[in-house]
């Protein structure tokens, strides 16, 4: 699979659509194909995004990337900080382009020398309690909670759309660790998630967790079993406030 398939490339006509991107979009069709043996989930939070993608009839993990974007003057760049297929390309910004057809975002470019075409179809953009882009800083352990400050070095977590996705990486050695992500509701202090793709065990995809959520003083604070069953509590900060950028 070429590397050109799995990049999000967007071209944004005008501040309104910019932002109507915040959400959930699967990719339905590139270069005229319908998209069926994969399936490719991008999140859009707070200026950054997360991809997933996963084969449909296995639930075999695929690749994931993300990192920040920017809009201006009808021009859409992302600079990636994390790309499982090709982690030299971590850090490099990257300008593409897009068109709006039908409420569908048609995208294309060249790339070395061949024309991509790709067609993604907004799933939802509801928004809730934990509609945010998370990373964490915090975590309980023997009833102590030890606190940290992320880096280069961390662990995000996208919500939006009714979707998450969960990413462990490190931007500058560009190594990746692991991710995860699916469907997910929170209400009335419950969070329940429903796992679609998992990097680590293809065998967890279709499993519910359930965990106790509060938000305090702007912080998501996240208890439960995690998906090997074992106890944790976690606290997570909002992303644009508590990561410190790499100099």
């Amino acid at each position: 699979m070429k590397k050109t398939i799995l990049l999000p490339l967007f071209f944004l006509t005008g501040v309104i659509f910019a932002q109507n991107l915040e959400g959930a979009w699967k990719m339905t069709h590139q270069n005229g194909k319908a998209m069926v043996d994969t399936e490719y989930i991008k999140i859009y939070q707070d200026g950054y995004f997360s991809f997933g993608a996963k084969e449909t009839a296995t639930n075999k993990f695929v690749s994931a990337g993300g990192g920040q974007y920017r809009l201006k003057d009808n021009l859409y760049q992302e600079m990636l900080d994390f790309y499982t297929l090709e982690p030299e390309l971590v850090g490099q910004k990257t300008d593409f382009s897009l068109d709006m057809v039908d409420e569908k975002m048609v995208i294309s470019t060249e790339m070395e020398g061949k024309a991509l075409v790709e067609i993604w179809e907004k799933v939802n953009d509801s928004k809730d309690d934990l509609t945010n882009n998370w990373v964490i800083t915090g975590r309980k352990r023997d009833n102590e909670i030890s606190r940290s400050t992320p880096g280069a070095r961390r662990t995000i977590k996208i919500l939006s759309g009714g979707r998450f996705q969960w990413v462990a990486f490190n931007s500058e050695t560009k190594e990746f660790m692991g991710t995860g992500g699916g469907t997910y509701t929170a209400e009335n202090g419950t969070y329940t998630e429903k796992i679609e793709f998992f990097s680590r065990d293809d065998s967890r995809v279709g499993a519910t967790l359930e965990f106790k959520y509060e938000v305090i003083d702007g912080e998501w604070h996240h208890s439960g079993l995690s998906s090997t069953g074992n106890p944790i509590f976690e606290i997570w900060s909002s992303y644009s406030k508590a990561y410190i950028p790499i100099k």
